[in-house]
This record gives structure tokens, C-alpha cells and sequence, in this order.
């Protein structure tokens, strides 16, 4: 893996060179680590999760013990995650079922 000298991103290769995925910025691929890069081009995004916001399934779980705010739909799509230190509980994130309305819900 490489990074860019400029902004820090990862580099993607793109005709012969690395590329910055955030900048744009280009570099020759490092002489040292050329035999250990690997090449991605090759996979699927079969096994992707749908996420998009008009989504009718996300693949994730979900609740129906919360109301939403907006359209009063009683089915959340719901994704956890720690957002504070370890020893506080984690932050479940719901996105309504019906209407796409986000909001968060803390333990």
C-alpha cells in the first residue's frame, strides 16, 4: 500500500503510475515494494451490501420497537457503532424503513 506525499490518502494504481484517490496526485510505484503490490480490478462488487438511499433492503437487521419522527413507521434499518471511549455503550444508527429518515439512538 502506498500513500500520497501530498494529502496522505491511499494511491490506487492508474496507468503504470500511483494515483491519489483524494487529490489526484500521481507518483511513480515505490522500486523497493513493486513486486508486493496487488491489484484489485480483477473483483466483484457482487457481495456488496445495498446502501444507496432508495434502497428497498440494506442488509442490515432490523428493529421494530422504535417509531420514526418523520413518517411515524414503526421499522428501522439499524447499524451500532462505538462512538465514545470503551466503557460507554454504543450508538445505534436507524434509517426508517419507509421514508428514509436517519437519526440516532443512544443506550
Amino acid at each position: 500500500m502506498q500513500f500520497c506525499d501530498d494529502c496522505g490518502a491511499m494511491m490506487r494504481p492508474r496507468d503504470g503510475e500511483m494515483a491519489c484517490s483524494a487529490c489526484g496526485a500521481s507518483q511513480s510505484k515505490d522500486p523497493d515494494r513493486a513486486e508486493a503490490f496487488v491489484s484489485t480490478e480483477s473483483q466483484t462488487d457482487g457481495d456488496v451490501i445495498e446502501s444507496s438511499a432508495d434502497a428497498d433492503f440494506e442488509g442490515k437487521p432490523t428493529a421494530d420497537d422504535i417509531t420514526c419522527e418523520s413518517c411515524g413507521n414503526g421499522e428501522a434499518w439499524y447499524t451500532i457503532k462505538q462512538t465514545g471511549s470503551a466503557d460507554e455503550p454504543p450508538t445505534r444508527f436507524f434509517k426508517c424503513t419507509e421514508c428514509g429518515n436517519r437519526w440516532r439512538g443512544y443506550s
